[in-house]
Protein backbone atom coordinates (compact mmCIF):
# COMPACT_ATOMS: atom_id res chain seq x y z
CA UNK A 1 0.00 0.00 0.00
CA UNK A 2 1.33 3.49 -0.77
CA UNK A 3 -1.09 5.10 1.35
CA UNK A 4 -1.07 4.36 4.85
CA UNK A 5 -4.02 2.19 6.01
CA UNK A 6 -4.44 4.02 9.59
CA UNK A 7 -5.93 7.40 8.33
CA UNK A 8 -9.60 9.25 8.80
CA UNK A 9 -10.68 6.77 6.11
CA UNK A 10 -10.43 4.29 8.36
CA UNK A 11 -12.01 5.39 11.58
CA UNK A 12 -14.95 6.90 9.43
CA UNK A 13 -15.53 3.13 8.25
CA UNK A 14 -13.39 0.66 9.30
CA UNK A 15 -16.10 -2.41 8.16
CA UNK A 16 -15.74 -0.99 5.08
CA UNK A 17 -12.35 0.02 4.58
CA UNK A 18 -11.27 -3.48 5.54
CA UNK A 19 -13.39 -4.79 3.45
CA UNK A 20 -11.65 -3.14 0.85
CA UNK A 21 -8.27 -4.72 1.94
CA UNK A 22 -9.88 -8.52 2.59
CA UNK A 23 -10.86 -8.16 -1.75
CA UNK A 24 -7.19 -7.46 -2.06
CA UNK A 25 -5.91 -10.10 0.00
CA UNK A 26 -5.43 -11.06 3.29
CA UNK A 27 -2.11 -9.64 4.23
CA UNK A 28 -1.10 -5.83 3.38
CA UNK A 29 2.12 -3.23 4.09
CA UNK A 30 1.46 -0.17 5.07
CA UNK A 31 2.78 2.33 8.50
CA UNK A 32 1.51 2.21 11.48
CA UNK A 33 0.41 6.17 12.76
CA UNK A 34 3.98 7.13 13.60
CA UNK A 35 5.02 6.14 10.38
CA UNK A 36 6.45 2.87 11.20
CA UNK A 37 6.03 -0.26 8.63
CA UNK A 38 3.61 -2.63 9.72
CA UNK A 39 1.77 -5.90 8.31
CA UNK A 40 -1.80 -6.07 8.79
CA UNK A 41 -2.99 -9.10 8.81
CA UNK A 42 -7.14 -8.75 8.03
CA UNK A 43 -8.74 -12.77 6.67
CA UNK A 44 -9.79 -14.80 9.51
CA UNK A 45 -7.71 -18.27 8.79
CA UNK A 46 -4.02 -16.24 8.17
CA UNK A 47 -5.55 -13.92 11.85
CA UNK A 48 -5.87 -17.57 13.76
CA UNK A 49 -2.79 -18.95 12.24
CA UNK A 50 -0.42 -15.52 13.16
CA UNK A 51 -1.86 -16.30 16.72
CA UNK A 52 -0.47 -19.66 17.65
CA UNK A 53 2.55 -18.79 14.64
CA UNK A 54 5.59 -19.44 17.28
CA UNK A 55 8.26 -17.49 14.65
CA UNK A 56 6.18 -14.31 15.78
CA UNK A 57 7.27 -12.96 18.97
CA UNK A 58 5.66 -10.60 21.74
CA UNK A 59 8.88 -9.48 22.87
CA UNK A 60 9.79 -5.77 21.51
CA UNK A 61 13.03 -6.59 22.03
CA UNK A 62 12.90 -8.71 18.22
CA UNK A 63 11.34 -5.40 16.47
CA UNK A 64 13.31 -3.64 14.19
CA UNK A 65 12.41 0.68 14.38
CA UNK A 66 13.36 3.61 13.23
CA UNK A 67 15.65 5.97 15.51
CA UNK A 68 13.27 8.02 15.92
CA UNK A 69 10.46 5.16 17.08
CA UNK A 70 10.35 5.91 20.96
CA UNK A 71 7.87 3.90 23.02
CA UNK A 72 5.50 5.60 25.57
CA UNK A 73 6.08 2.82 28.25
CA UNK A 74 8.53 3.08 30.78
CA UNK A 75 11.14 -0.06 31.22
CA UNK A 76 9.51 -0.48 34.76
CA UNK A 77 5.88 -1.70 33.22
CA UNK A 78 7.00 -3.90 30.24
CA UNK A 79 8.13 -7.27 31.73
CA UNK A 80 4.72 -8.23 31.50
CA UNK A 81 2.83 -10.79 29.53
CA UNK A 82 1.91 -9.01 26.58
CA UNK A 83 5.67 -8.52 25.84
CA UNK A 84 6.98 -12.28 26.76
CA UNK A 85 7.77 -15.46 25.41
CA UNK A 86 8.05 -18.24 26.67
CA UNK A 87 9.42 -19.94 28.77
CA UNK A 88 8.84 -16.50 30.81
CA UNK A 89 5.12 -15.91 29.59
CA UNK A 90 4.56 -19.74 30.54
CA UNK A 91 5.64 -19.04 33.97
CA UNK A 92 4.19 -15.93 34.82
CA UNK A 93 0.46 -16.98 32.79
CA UNK A 94 0.77 -20.44 35.24
CA UNK A 95 0.59 -17.89 38.08
CA UNK A 96 -1.76 -15.07 37.25
CA UNK A 97 -4.49 -17.96 35.80
CA UNK A 98 -5.02 -18.87 39.30
CA UNK A 99 -6.76 -16.16 39.58
CA UNK A 100 -9.43 -16.27 36.40
CA UNK A 101 -10.92 -19.63 36.98
CA UNK A 102 -14.09 -19.75 35.83
CA UNK A 103 -15.02 -21.35 38.75
CA UNK A 104 -13.60 -17.99 40.76
CA UNK A 105 -15.33 -15.79 38.08
CA UNK A 106 -18.36 -16.79 38.63
CA UNK A 107 -18.21 -16.43 42.79
CA UNK A 108 -17.72 -12.84 41.89
CA UNK A 109 -20.93 -12.46 40.11
CA UNK A 110 -23.18 -11.41 43.80
CA UNK A 111 -20.27 -8.96 44.37
CA UNK A 112 -20.57 -7.41 40.69
CA UNK A 113 -24.52 -7.36 40.66
CA UNK A 114 -24.28 -5.38 44.34
CA UNK A 115 -21.76 -3.15 41.94
CA UNK A 116 -23.73 -3.01 39.05
CA UNK A 117 -27.47 -2.32 40.90
CA UNK A 118 -25.39 0.41 42.89
CA UNK A 119 -23.98 2.26 39.91
CA UNK A 120 -27.65 2.12 38.56
CA UNK A 121 -29.29 3.23 41.96
CA UNK A 122 -27.18 6.23 41.40
CA UNK A 123 -28.22 7.32 38.00
CA UNK A 124 -30.11 10.53 37.24
CA UNK A 125 -33.72 10.44 38.79
CA UNK A 126 -35.05 12.09 35.14
CA UNK A 127 -34.30 12.87 31.68
CA UNK A 128 -32.05 11.02 29.34
CA UNK A 129 -28.55 8.82 30.99
CA UNK A 130 -25.82 8.21 29.53
CA UNK A 131 -24.89 4.81 30.45
CA UNK A 132 -21.24 4.98 29.34
CA UNK A 133 -20.78 7.60 32.11
CA UNK A 134 -23.33 5.61 34.83
CA UNK A 135 -22.75 2.19 34.24
CA UNK A 136 -19.95 1.18 31.65
CA UNK A 137 -16.93 3.57 32.64
CA UNK A 138 -17.05 2.96 36.15
CA UNK A 139 -18.01 -0.82 37.05
CA UNK A 140 -14.94 -2.44 35.48
CA UNK A 141 -12.61 0.17 37.35
CA UNK A 142 -14.61 -1.28 40.31
CA UNK A 143 -14.56 -5.00 39.48
CA UNK A 144 -10.70 -4.93 38.70
CA UNK A 145 -9.73 -3.10 41.37
CA UNK A 146 -10.98 -5.32 43.79
CA UNK A 147 -9.92 -8.15 42.57
CA UNK A 148 -6.28 -6.94 42.58
CA UNK A 149 -6.95 -5.62 46.38
CA UNK A 150 -6.03 -1.85 45.12
CA UNK A 151 -7.48 0.77 48.10
CA UNK A 152 -10.78 2.21 47.48
CA UNK A 153 -9.11 5.80 48.40
CA UNK A 154 -6.88 5.37 45.26
CA UNK A 155 -9.20 3.85 42.96
CA UNK A 156 -10.46 7.61 41.36
CA UNK A 157 -6.83 8.28 40.82
CA UNK A 158 -6.21 4.85 38.84
CA UNK A 159 -9.07 5.22 36.88
CA UNK A 160 -8.11 8.94 35.77
CA UNK A 161 -4.67 7.58 35.24
CA UNK A 162 -5.82 4.64 32.78
CA UNK A 163 -7.80 7.45 30.97
CA UNK A 164 -5.21 9.35 30.41
CA UNK A 165 -3.11 6.53 28.82
CA UNK A 166 -6.28 5.89 26.75
CA UNK A 167 -6.33 9.79 25.37
CA UNK A 168 -6.79 10.54 22.09
CA UNK A 169 -5.73 14.57 22.60
CA UNK A 170 -2.95 16.03 21.38
CA UNK A 171 0.12 15.77 23.61
CA UNK A 172 -1.17 12.92 24.93
CA UNK A 173 1.73 10.81 24.18
CA UNK A 174 3.92 13.04 26.82
CA UNK A 175 0.63 12.85 29.69
CA UNK A 176 0.55 8.96 29.00
CA UNK A 177 3.94 8.48 29.79
CA UNK A 178 3.40 11.02 33.17
CA UNK A 179 0.25 8.80 34.01
CA UNK A 180 2.19 5.42 33.91
CA UNK A 181 4.93 6.64 36.09
CA UNK A 182 2.70 7.99 38.77
CA UNK A 183 0.82 4.28 38.06
CA UNK A 184 3.85 2.69 38.51
CA UNK A 185 4.84 4.82 41.80
CA UNK A 186 1.44 4.30 43.50
CA UNK A 187 1.53 0.64 42.49
CA UNK A 188 5.01 0.35 44.49
CA UNK A 189 3.25 1.67 47.65
CA UNK A 190 0.67 -0.32 47.29
CA UNK A 191 2.80 -3.66 47.02
CA UNK A 192 4.63 -2.53 50.26
CA UNK A 193 1.56 -1.91 51.88
CA UNK A 194 0.34 -5.45 51.26
CA UNK A 195 3.36 -7.14 51.81
CA UNK A 196 3.16 -5.81 55.14
CA UNK A 197 -0.33 -6.95 55.86
CA UNK A 198 -1.75 -9.02 53.04
CA UNK A 199 -5.32 -9.77 52.24
CA UNK A 200 -7.67 -11.89 50.59
CA UNK A 201 -6.81 -10.69 46.69
CA UNK A 202 -4.67 -11.28 43.62
CA UNK A 203 -1.59 -8.71 44.45
CA UNK A 204 -1.40 -9.91 47.85
CA UNK A 205 -1.24 -13.49 46.10
CA UNK A 206 1.26 -12.26 43.28
CA UNK A 207 3.04 -10.80 46.29
CA UNK A 208 3.63 -14.73 48.28
CA UNK A 209 4.72 -15.93 44.53
CA UNK A 210 7.53 -13.18 44.04
CA UNK A 211 8.83 -13.44 47.72
CA UNK A 212 7.72 -16.89 48.98
CA UNK A 213 8.90 -19.08 45.86
CA UNK A 214 10.87 -16.56 44.15
CA UNK A 215 8.54 -17.38 40.62
CA UNK A 216 8.15 -13.70 40.07
CA UNK A 217 10.84 -10.58 39.87
CA UNK A 218 10.22 -7.44 41.57
CA UNK A 219 9.33 -5.59 38.04
CA UNK A 220 7.23 -8.34 36.79
CA UNK A 221 4.83 -8.19 39.46
CA UNK A 222 4.82 -4.39 39.17
CA UNK A 223 4.19 -4.52 35.20
CA UNK A 224 1.89 -7.32 35.60
CA UNK A 225 -0.18 -5.78 37.86
CA UNK A 226 -0.47 -2.70 35.44
CA UNK A 227 -1.04 -4.74 33.01
CA UNK A 228 -4.44 -6.54 35.11
CA UNK A 229 -5.09 -3.36 35.88
CA UNK A 230 -5.19 -1.68 32.33
CA UNK A 231 -6.42 -4.36 30.19
CA UNK A 232 -9.32 -5.39 32.70
CA UNK A 233 -10.47 -1.95 32.50
CA UNK A 234 -10.41 -0.88 29.37
CA UNK A 235 -11.72 -4.09 27.41
CA UNK A 236 -14.78 -4.72 29.85
CA UNK A 237 -15.93 -0.95 29.28
CA UNK A 238 -15.78 -1.59 25.70
CA UNK A 239 -18.09 -4.95 25.70
CA UNK A 240 -20.54 -3.57 28.61
CA UNK A 241 -21.34 -0.36 25.89
CA UNK A 242 -21.05 -2.26 22.47
CA UNK A 243 -23.21 -5.03 23.67
CA UNK A 244 -26.22 -2.10 24.64
CA UNK A 245 -25.37 -0.14 21.58
CA UNK A 246 -26.23 -3.41 19.45
CA UNK A 247 -29.63 -4.05 21.26
CA UNK A 248 -30.26 -0.51 21.00
CA UNK A 249 -29.87 -0.62 17.41
CA UNK A 250 -31.40 -4.11 17.09
CA UNK A 251 -34.67 -3.43 18.49
CA UNK A 252 -36.02 -7.11 17.67
CA UNK A 253 -33.08 -8.51 19.44
CA UNK A 254 -33.83 -6.18 21.91
CA UNK A 255 -37.21 -7.49 22.58
CA UNK A 256 -36.04 -11.01 22.13
CA UNK A 257 -33.86 -10.39 25.74
CA UNK A 258 -36.58 -8.68 27.24
CA UNK A 259 -39.14 -11.96 26.61
CA UNK A 260 -36.64 -14.31 27.53
CA UNK A 261 -36.20 -15.94 23.75
CA UNK A 262 -32.61 -14.33 23.82
CA UNK A 263 -29.64 -14.65 26.27
CA UNK A 264 -28.05 -12.05 26.72
CA UNK A 265 -24.79 -13.93 26.69
CA UNK A 266 -25.12 -14.75 22.80
CA UNK A 267 -25.72 -11.05 22.53
CA UNK A 268 -22.39 -10.58 24.02
CA UNK A 269 -20.23 -12.87 21.46
CA UNK A 270 -21.93 -11.58 18.65
CA UNK A 271 -20.93 -8.26 19.73
CA UNK A 272 -17.32 -9.29 20.64
CA UNK A 273 -17.33 -10.90 16.68
CA UNK A 274 -18.62 -7.77 15.22
CA UNK A 275 -17.83 -4.91 17.14
CA UNK A 276 -14.67 -6.38 19.31
CA UNK A 277 -13.35 -3.71 22.21
CA UNK A 278 -9.66 -4.09 20.93
CA UNK A 279 -9.98 -3.95 16.75
CA UNK A 280 -5.96 -4.96 16.32
CA UNK A 281 -4.46 -7.44 18.68
CA UNK A 282 -1.05 -6.96 20.51
CA UNK A 283 1.80 -6.30 17.99
CA UNK A 284 4.05 -8.96 17.07
CA UNK A 285 7.33 -9.23 15.84
CA UNK A 286 8.99 -11.78 13.21
CA UNK A 287 11.97 -13.65 14.51
CA UNK A 288 12.99 -14.55 11.21
CA UNK A 289 11.64 -14.09 7.69
CA UNK A 290 8.47 -15.29 7.60
CA UNK A 291 5.87 -15.52 4.85
CA UNK A 292 2.17 -15.41 5.40
CA UNK A 293 -0.21 -16.08 2.14
CA UNK A 294 2.45 -15.11 0.01
CA UNK A 295 3.42 -11.86 1.93
CA UNK A 296 7.49 -11.89 3.53
CA UNK A 297 7.29 -10.16 6.54
CA UNK A 298 11.28 -9.52 6.93
CA UNK A 299 13.00 -10.36 10.31
CA UNK A 300 12.24 -7.51 12.92
CA UNK A 301 8.84 -6.62 11.14
CA UNK A 302 5.94 -5.61 12.88
CA UNK A 303 2.64 -7.72 12.28
CA UNK A 304 -0.63 -6.26 13.35
CA UNK A 305 -3.58 -8.68 13.27
CA UNK A 306 -6.45 -7.14 12.21
CA UNK A 307 -9.48 -8.97 14.67
CA UNK A 308 -12.35 -6.73 13.54
CA UNK A 309 -11.33 -7.64 10.14
CA UNK A 310 -11.02 -10.84 10.52
CA UNK A 311 -14.43 -11.24 12.19
CA UNK A 312 -16.08 -9.66 9.09
CA UNK A 313 -14.35 -12.72 6.56
CA UNK A 314 -17.06 -14.46 4.44
CA UNK A 315 -14.76 -17.19 4.08
CA UNK A 316 -15.51 -17.66 7.86
CA UNK A 317 -18.53 -16.43 8.61
CA UNK A 318 -22.17 -17.08 6.89
CA UNK A 319 -23.32 -13.04 6.00
CA UNK A 320 -20.74 -11.39 8.02
CA UNK A 321 -22.27 -8.01 8.43
CA UNK A 322 -25.58 -9.18 10.04
CA UNK A 323 -25.92 -9.05 13.40
CA UNK A 324 -26.99 -12.33 14.28
CA UNK A 325 -26.95 -13.22 18.14
CA UNK A 326 -28.45 -17.19 17.04
CA UNK A 327 -25.17 -18.10 15.36
CA UNK A 328 -22.68 -20.09 17.30
CA UNK A 329 -19.62 -19.03 15.85
CA UNK A 330 -16.18 -18.41 17.23
CA UNK A 331 -14.30 -15.60 16.84
CA UNK A 332 -10.94 -13.80 17.80
CA UNK A 333 -12.19 -10.92 19.87
CA UNK A 334 -10.10 -12.48 23.05
CA UNK A 335 -7.08 -14.17 20.97
CA UNK A 336 -5.85 -17.50 20.30
CA UNK A 337 -3.50 -20.09 21.53
CA UNK A 338 -1.26 -19.21 24.49
CA UNK A 339 -1.98 -15.74 24.81
CA UNK A 340 -5.41 -15.93 24.86
CA UNK A 341 -6.71 -13.40 27.37
CA UNK A 342 -6.77 -14.45 30.79
CA UNK A 343 -9.30 -11.96 31.79
CA UNK A 344 -12.09 -13.06 28.92
CA UNK A 345 -14.12 -14.61 31.84
CA UNK A 346 -14.24 -11.67 33.67
CA UNK A 347 -15.32 -9.22 30.81
CA UNK A 348 -18.06 -11.73 29.58
CA UNK A 349 -19.39 -11.56 33.34
CA UNK A 350 -19.39 -8.26 33.68
CA UNK A 351 -21.09 -7.53 30.32
CA UNK A 352 -23.84 -10.26 30.87
CA UNK A 353 -24.60 -9.06 34.49
CA UNK A 354 -24.45 -4.99 33.43
CA UNK A 355 -26.47 -5.64 30.73
CA UNK A 356 -29.08 -7.55 31.82
CA UNK A 357 -29.43 -5.23 34.92
CA UNK A 358 -29.84 -2.12 32.70
CA UNK A 359 -32.54 -3.91 30.56
CA UNK A 360 -34.03 -4.48 33.93
CA UNK A 361 -33.72 -1.25 35.08
CA UNK A 362 -34.78 0.66 32.16
CA UNK A 363 -37.57 -1.38 30.66
CA UNK A 364 -37.95 0.84 27.74
CA UNK A 365 -35.38 2.08 27.18
CA UNK A 366 -34.35 3.30 23.51
CA UNK A 367 -31.48 5.51 22.14
CA UNK A 368 -32.17 9.56 23.09
CA UNK A 369 -33.02 11.46 19.82
CA UNK A 370 -29.67 13.44 20.16
CA UNK A 371 -28.13 10.41 19.75
CA UNK A 372 -29.16 8.60 16.81
CA UNK A 373 -25.99 7.30 15.56
CA UNK A 374 -23.15 5.67 17.55
CA UNK A 375 -20.69 8.03 19.32
CA UNK A 376 -17.15 5.93 18.92
CA UNK A 377 -13.47 7.00 19.78
CA UNK A 378 -11.66 8.00 17.04
CA UNK A 379 -9.30 5.19 17.65
CA UNK A 380 -7.26 2.43 15.74
CA UNK A 381 -6.68 0.37 18.83
CA UNK A 382 -10.16 0.65 20.54
CA UNK A 383 -13.70 -0.04 19.30
CA UNK A 384 -15.55 1.88 21.88
CA UNK A 385 -18.22 4.38 22.32
CA UNK A 386 -17.87 7.75 24.16
CA UNK A 387 -21.64 8.07 25.15
CA UNK A 388 -24.37 6.11 25.03
CA UNK A 389 -27.63 8.15 26.10
CA UNK A 390 -30.54 6.27 26.25
CA UNK A 391 -34.46 7.80 26.57
CA UNK A 392 -36.37 6.31 29.60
Amino acid sequence: MNQSLFDASLLADPHGRYAELRGMGPVHRTTTPEGEPVWVVTGYAEARAAFADTRLSLNKANARTSDSYRSSMPPELDAHLLNMDAPDHTRLRRLVSKAFTLRRMEDLRPRIETLVDELLDAAPAEGDVDLMEVLANPLPMNVICELLGIPTASRQDFRAWTNTLLSLEPGSATDSRTAMRSMYRHLVDVIQAKRAEPTDDLLSAMIEARDDRDSLTESELVSVSFLILFAGYDNAVHLIGNTLMALLHHPEHLEAVRRGALPVRSVVEETLRTDPPFPLAVRRFALADVTIAGVTIPQGGRVWVSIISAHRDAAQFEDPSTFDPARAASHLAFGHGVHYCLGAPLARLEAEIAVERALRRFPHMKPAGRQSEPDWWPSFHKRGLRSLLIAR
